[in-house]
């Protein structure tokens, strides 16, 4: 698991009084919540209320609207979701209360993006929620703990600590998914797929390679129809397609860091033809190479330009 990789940590530790309910904002990525204590539920529309008990860790989609009740009986607030476009933003602060009096549910609630190799956000398209129920003995607890504690504490090497240790507790939930029963492994089964995994891998850390499904199912042992039969069941499309993928989405990485010519960038990519690889890329993106590189220079400019405001300002003065 070396190519897992977590970015955009933010977390809260979030308490709820008893018979109060937090309304959660839409995140754009993946959001995470442990229950350290008490009990309650998720609630989101029209979908059946997820079970909040000690040790309970969910993972849920993109874009979902929820929320998250201090309740024995979720069904008064089965529709509450469908009403908080607004909301808490996860990790806009270190602690968020809810209602008067002792809280009698305690989470840890964030977004996170993990992805595995350059290309393959592991939940980004997930269906539905993920939903595991672990024990003291794995110590979940503690981990968690210390992630809030780094994001909190604000110093040097707290983000990647934070994101580090949200690894492990993304690891264990993958490692479960070698023996858990519920539906939300399958998506996870080239992981427990070693030969699959390993042709990812190369794939991922070696885009501009010559691959192709004769060099890959020789390097992982496996003969050319197994291994497109295993990689496709894995990954729902071809080794191939899969390939496209990753070399795009490295391609678009290189031109935003606008440090190669798009001849290089093409090379890097894998291609060896700069006209084949401006087709394949427009495909993916709808722009040319050179088009992106100019969007991702003159985002970069506007989102830097507060900062440079900022730093004019504190010289005047």
């Amino acid at each position: 698991m070396t190519t897992l990789d977590v970015t955009l940590v933010s977390l809260s530790e979030c308490t709820i009084a008893a018979g109060a309910h937090l309304a959660v904002a839409r995140a754009a990525t993946s959001t995470i919540h442990y229950c350290f204590r008490g009990a309650g539920f998720i609630l989101r529309d029209h979908e059946t209320p997820i079970r909040l008990i000690p040790h309970t860790l969910v993972v849920v989609p993109p874009g979902r609207a929820m929320t998250i009740t201090a309740t024995e009986h979720p069904i008064a607030l089965r529709n509450a979701g469908k009403h908080n476009n607004g909301g808490f933003t996860l990790g806009s602060s270190q602690r968020h209360t809810v209602g008067d009096g002792d809280p009698t549910l305690v989470l840890a609630c964030g977004a996170f993006r993990a992805t595995y190799g350059p290309a393959l956000d592991l939940f980004a398209s997930l269906a539905t929620p993920i939903v595991e129920r672990f024990d003291v003995h794995d110590q979940l607890d503690q981990v968690m703990t210390y992630a809030m504690a780094e994001l909190a504490a604000q110093e040097v090497g707290g983000g990647p600590m934070s994101a580090a240790l949200l690894k492990l507790v993304l690891l264990a939930l993958l490692r479960r998914s070698l023996v858990s029963t519920n539906a939300w492994v399958e998506r996870f089964s080239n992981l427990s797929d070693p030969p699959i995994a390993r042709a990812f891998a190369e794939m991922a850390s070696r885009p501009s390679a010559p691959h192709t499904v004769q060099s890959l199912s020789h390097a992982v042992g496996l003969s050319r129809s197994a291994f497109m039969a295993r990689f496709s069941a894995a990954f729902e499309e071809s080794p191939m397609s899969l390939l496209r993928r990753v070399r795009m989405r490295h391609a678009a990485d290189l031109l935003a860091a606008n440090a190669l010519s798009v001849d290089q960038v093409a090379l890097n990519a894998g291609y060896q033809s700069r006209s084949s690889f401006t087709r394949t890329f427009r495909r993916y993106y709808g722009s040319d190479p050179s088009e992106y590189r100019a969007k991702a220079q003159r985002a970069w400019s506007n989102s830097a330009t507060p900062i440079e405001d900022a730093i004019e300002e504190s010289d005047a003065a």
